[in-house]
């Protein structure tokens, strides 16, 4: 999985992609993309940076929206469970998966200076070990690298 955060790609093709499987994920398992929780989910993939749900909201406020923060923190639960969207924890914000519905181990790319993030593909055979012979089960993860994108790197030079 390459880190797509931070590469030139056809981001309204990333967009539809996404939703298009979200849509037939919930439609294959009859739950409900509900208009909020697609609203929340588009609002997610036209950024590649982690939002909060006050920030969700203000967005949703200036597409002429007017949402309750516990709808969105309803959707981001959604979300997240489906396996649309990740938390990431430092920044108790949310950012849209780039492959959803397929099981991964992700990790995230956090640049410090835009707030940019990228999702990779963890490497889980290297942390089992370590806890396997500490005698620990893991139960969940998340990997969370902060530093700074190619952009800001170059901005910065």
């Amino acid at each position: 999985m390459t880190p797509i955060g931070f590469t030139r790609h056809d981001h309204s093709d990333c967009v539809e992609t996404s939703l298009a499987a979200a849509e037939a994920h919930c439609a294959a398992r009859d739950l409900q993309l509900t208009s909020a929780r697609r609203q929340v989910l588009e609002i997610l993939l036209r950024e590649h940076r982690a939002l909060g749900a006050y920030d969700i909201v203000e967005r949703m406020r200036a597409d002429g929206h007017s949402p309750q923060p516990p709808t969105i923190y309803r959707a981001l639960e959604f979300l997240g469970a489906q396996g649309f969207a990740h938390r990431i924890e430092r920044r108790n914000a949310f950012v849209a998966c780039i492959c959803p519905g397929q099981p991964h181990d992700p990790m995230f790319l956090i640049c410090r200076a835009c707030d940019a993030v990228a999702e990779a593909q963890a490497n889980p055979a290297a942390v089992d070990p370590i806890a396997r012979d500490a005698g620990f089960e893991i139960e969940r993860s998340s990997i969370e690298l902060e530093g700074l994108c190619p952009a800001c790197r170059e901005t910065a030079a």
